[in-house]
């Protein structure tokens, strides 16, 4: 405990002294920024996620983590890392998700109606997995995501995309809206809507809201909670995480 506590303190300290804009993370909703992590820095958004899916199945997610390093003001690579673990009708289980590969390429700037967008592609690797969880095909996902400012204190975000799983060939398509309001320099909300559109299956839609606390320039505290509103959508989840970069 002790050297988590210095590891924490020592940290804190050196983010404190880079003289960057506010961390901009793609946590805790679902909606992904078109911020790129600044050219040479090294980011990482961490949570911990209790997820209800119906009354026999929940899940555990021990953490999910994203590590992002920004190559220019243009471009960022990112490695994403999941540790499930599930209870379905009574039985246990638990492992790594397939790793994903990916990046982030910024688009345009905001200019009028035109958003701010960037471009999130990433590819799942099928055996780069816990024996369990292992799939059956390489598993890409891409989405396009924009932000526009509208005012000093609110934004609306919104990403648009597909995803494969890996173990059939049959796309989902990903939709999300959000609006982001700063409450202050430090303290954030926001509420969204989100949702999954497989192609053989009825669409879930999803209702979540949260708050961000900006320990400084650097350093990023979150709690989340989201419902299911259609009935095929999880129950509830509930998340708490931060993120750094140095």
């Amino acid at each position: 405990m002790r050297n988590i506590i210095l590891w924490f303190c020592i940290l804190g300290y050196s983010t404190s002294q880079a003289q960057t804009e506010p961390i901009q993370a793609d946590r805790p909703d679902q909606t992904e920024t078109p911020a790129i992590v600044p050219k040479g820095m090294f980011q990482v958004e961490t949570g911990f996620t209790f997820q209800k899916n119906d009354e026999n199945s929940t899940s555990i997610s021990v953490p999910t983590v994203l590590w992002k390093y920004g190559v220019n003001e243009n471009f960022e690579l990112r490695l994403i890392t999941e540790f499930i673990s599930e209870k379905i009708d009574g039985e246990k289980k638990s492992g790594l998700t397939p790793v994903l590969v990916g990046l982030k390429v910024k688009l345009c700037d905001e200019k009028g109606i035109i958003p701010k967008t960037s471009f999130i592609g990433h590819i799942g690797l099928p055996n780069a997995a816990s024996s369990g969880y292992k799939s059956d095909f390489v598993a890409p996902e891409f989405r396009f995501t924009m932000q526009h400012t509208l005012s000093d204190k609110i934004s609306i975000g919104y990403n648009l995309g597909c995803e494969w799983d890996g173990m059939t060939p049959e796309t989902t398509f990903v939709y999300t809206l959000t609006t982001g309001y700063s409450i202050s320099k430090k303290l954030g909300c926001y509420a969204e809507l989100f949702g999954f559109a497989p192609e053989k299956d009825k669409p879930n839609h999803n209702f979540d809201a949260g708050l961000t606390y900006l320990i400084n320039n650097n350093f990023m505290v979150d709690l989340s909670s989201g419902i299911g509103i259609t009935d095929n959508a999880p129950e509830h989840y509930f998340a708490f995480g931060f993120s750094f970069r140095i």
